[in-house]
């Protein structure tokens, strides 16, 4: 008599395939080309810079918080809480696929009438710079207002803001630096055309 003949079992490909991990499966569901851009290597200065450029806000208008760009994960990250009653008196971040002597991008503080989310870019119009030493380091600001704001966008130079708005920029710099024990030195605001060479000098 013959043996029997043994039906082999169907073993669901389920059971020999462990479950991929959480980043394998995101990204299996997304082209690799579609990953997140980092902002300061990615993300385009603009075709109509030095005058007018893309910025990208770490630092959104009345926030104590001081948030920075992690330059190794392209992220927003918390970096400390301003001492004091000290905020910032307007939105602030860094002009894209610049570099500083600093190894930083170049600093932006833009004035417009709302605060914008950190992580956010939008159109910026340089005004002038304000030249500043921190700890002995230069560490320049491009003063800019926001390119699409109608009640800014109109300002092309530094001298067409009000002096208190520019002893509010310049007192606010100067407090929370000296709030943390640091010294700082904030010299005569420049016009645009000092700002327009500082930002070609860091492209």
């Amino acid at each position: 008599m013959a043996p029997p003949i043994e039906t082999p079992t169907k073993v669901s490909s389920y059971q020999h395939s462990p479950n991929p991990r959480l980043n394998e499966r995101i990204l299996s569901s997304i082209s690799r080309k579609h990953v997140a851009a980092h902002p300061w290597h990615d993300l385009e200065i603009g075709p109509e810079a030095p005058k007018i450029f893309n910025c990208v806000v770490e630092i959104g208008k009345g926030s104590k918080v001081k948030y920075e760009l992690d330059k190794r994960t392209g992220l927003i990250m918390v970096d400390r809480i301003l001492y004091s009653s000290v905020v910032y008196p307007h939105n602030y971040g860094f002009i894209p696929r610049t570099i500083c002597e600093d190894g930083d991008p170049m600093d932006v503080l833009v004035i417009m009438q709302e605060p914008v989310l950190p992580g956010c870019f939008l159109r910026a119009k340089a005004i002038g710079l304000m030249p500043m030493i921190d700890q002995g380091e230069k560490d320049d600001k491009i003063i800019a207002v926001c390119a699409d704001d109608p009640e800014y966008r109109h300002y092309n130079d530094i001298k067409d803001l009000p002096p208190h708005r520019l002893a509010e920029i310049r007192r606010f710099f100067e407090d929370y630096k000296k709030n943390e024990n640091k010294e700082v030195a904030v010299n005569d605001f420049l016009p645009a055309s000092a700002a327009y060479e500082a930002i070609k000098h860091s492209m």
